[in-house]
């Protein structure tokens, strides 16, 4: 497979949290704002990049039978890396993430990635598939929590610039359902619009 493709994968045609619909579960509960969905993103970046690589380098040793608890390992030792790291560096965005920077252990995007690509493929191909995947997570996330933030806080970044209270719906849950939603549908649109203008080719 062509190197760019499998680093460009994750951002449109493959995006974890808006076309395969992965890691649905912190895209809903740390997108408040875009801040935390930078941080949760680019944090389970690096146990994507960190855990492919490790799985790719040591897939001929794991023997099939305990593959998935081997990968959960990696993948753990990792995340506690990268959890420890947030504490010490950046206290803050530890305390606004909470729980959800340790269940990355748990998020079904890295152990998907490990099975379906880090197990089968070279190392250097791993870490492009864990970067392009992690920074497409990030994207959505960020989206999410730039518009939430944006209608419910009347802030960008953290920094406010709309007097008075926002539409508190989009701080809340059923608002990260509705931005989520409309999120996936204009993700949609895109596919679609390029498979109309192929048949159009064609049919000249």
């Amino acid at each position: 497979m062509n190197k760019l493709k499998i680093f460009t994968n994750g951002f449109i045609k493959e995006n974890p949290a808006l076309v395969l619909i992965l890691g649905t579960c912190p895209a809903l509960a740390v997108t408040t704002s875009a801040m935390n969905g930078l941080g949760m993103g680019l944090a389970t970046t690096f146990v994507l990049v960190m855990s492919n690589a490790i799985i790719s380098l040591l897939r001929n040793f794991i023997p099939d039978k305990v593959r998935i608890p081997a990968f959960i390992v990696i993948i753990a030792t990792f995340v506690s890396i990268v959890d420890l790291l947030i504490q010490g560096f950046v206290p803050a965005l530890a305390e606004s993430l909470g729980i959800f920077i340790p269940l990355i252990v748990v998020n079904c995007i890295v152990l998907g990635r490990a099975e379906a690509f880090a197990s089968k493929n070279t190392v250097f191909d791993s870490i492009l598939d864990g970067l392009g995947m992690g920074l497409g997570f990030t994207l959505a996330l960020f989206v999410m929590g730039f518009f939430r933030e944006l209608l419910g806080n009347g802030a960008i970044l953290g920094h406010k610039f709309i007097e008075g209270d926002g539409i508190l719906i989009f701080v809340l849950a059923p608002g990260a359902f509705l931005v989520y939603g409309f999120t996936i549908a204009l993700m949609n649109l895109l596919p679609k619009k390029k498979s109309k203008e192929t048949e159009n080719v064609k049919t000249e």
